[in-house]
């Protein structure tokens, strides 16, 4: 089979005639349809993001892809040969123990979890993919949607596993923190998908708000951030009629923390702010206020094994539309050519590579 392998964070990548995996125990081998690629994989390759930990030697890159099942494993008693899938880059170990190591299979390792990543280095940049059962879902229901299209449910699983950890529930209010990203866009239409009565899009551009606002419809509301933590939190409350049960924050790489501060002091009491973006500075949070208002602040990392059910059921009931993000197929030999239209998508853009 073919697959792009990479020698080396800033090493070698080649596409490369590899043997087909063979499956073994707990693992099913898939033919894969299409993958989605991460606006970084370009930077990643490049050795331009030195804080990920990729398998030690030659490995397939790629994480989450659609396909259908060749064959399973011994101790795989239910995907079985010919069912459509979703992979999933996102492993936790399968030990009983009370904090297992988790790796994301074709990209990095965890603390503590380099050996899990050597036992499973090879991600979905292929023909074929070997996975952990464990990272497997069926797509049962789903068939009359080209593999493209469903390649951007990768792009909702990561903020759906947020949106769980802050138990969004129909009626809720809901601000999304950087909704002008991909990740953000995506958690204001899953917020309207899982029943939101009210969607606060804050952003800093207030003309791509606008496209995310049309994109998700009427229950959404936009508030383009000045940077001031006290106007923009009063433009946040006066725009959910008085304050959200969740903000969700979802911040990329960001060097300041006031667009957090003032998504958190635009709470009702007892509100939660989920802290799921990529901001590079420590958040100085008012001790007394967050006391007094009985706020909840929760980390989340990725997404539990079940999420990816769940959120295959909101597209089968016709609740979450995929077709929001449009994808831009590009074939397998072309992935040097794909990772640069990557890095430049739009907010509603996927880019997916075809074997």
């Amino acid at each position: 089979m073919k697959a792009w392998r990479l020698e080396k964070l800033g090493g070698r990548l080649s596409l490369e005639d590899i043997p087909v995996p063979e499956p073994r125990p707990g693992s099913v081998l898939v033919r894969v349809e299409a993958s989605a690629l991460m606006s970084y994989l370009k930077a990643y390759v490049e050795g331009k993001l030195p804080f990920y930990n990729p398998p030690a030697g030659p490995f397939t890159i790629g994480t989450n892809a659609i396909g259908t099942v060749e064959a399973v494993g011994r101790d795989v008693w239910t995907l079985k040969p010919g069912q459509r899938v979703v992979v999933s880059s996102h492993f936790v170990a399968r030990e009983n123990v009370g904090d297992p190591p988790q790796v994301l299979i074709g990209l990095t390792a965890g603390p503590g979890a380099a050996p899990m990543l050597a036992d499973w280095p090879d991600g979905t940049l292929a023909d074929y993919a070997l996975a952990p059962v464990e990272a497997v879902t069926p797509l049962d229901g789903l068939d009359a949607l080209d593999a493209a299209d469903l390649a951007s449910i990768s792009r909702f699983i990561v903020p759906y596993g947020g949106l769980l950890r802050g138990r969004l529930a129909a009626g809720e209010t809901l601000i999304v923190n950087g909704a002008t990203g991909a990740y953000g866009t995506a958690a204001v239409l899953l917020g309207v998908a899982m029943g939101a009565a009210r969607v606060i899009a804050a952003g800093r551009n207030a003309s791509v708000l606008d496209v995310v606002a049309a994109a998700a419809g009427p229950r959404v509301r936009t508030v383009a951030l000045s940077g001031d933590v006290a106007a923009d939190a009063k433009a946040i409350l006066a725009a959910s009629a008085g304050g959200a049960h969740l903000a969700f924050d979802m911040v990329g790489g960001a060097g300041d923390p006031r667009s957090t501060l003032a998504a958190l002091t635009s709470l009702r009491r007892n509100g939660r702010l989920v802290l799921m973006g990529s901001m590079t500075v420590d958040l100085p949070v008012p001790y007394t206020t967050v006391m007094l208002n009985g706020w909840e602040i929760l980390g989340q990392f990725m997404y539990p094994a079940s999420a990816y059910r769940r959120l295959i059921e909101l597209v089968r009931a016709g609740l979450l539309d995929l077709g929001a993000i449009r994808p831009r197929v590009f074939a397998l030999d072309a992935l040097r050519e794909a990772m640069e239209a990557a890095a430049v998508a739009s907010n509603l853009e996927v880019v997916v590579v075809r074997p």
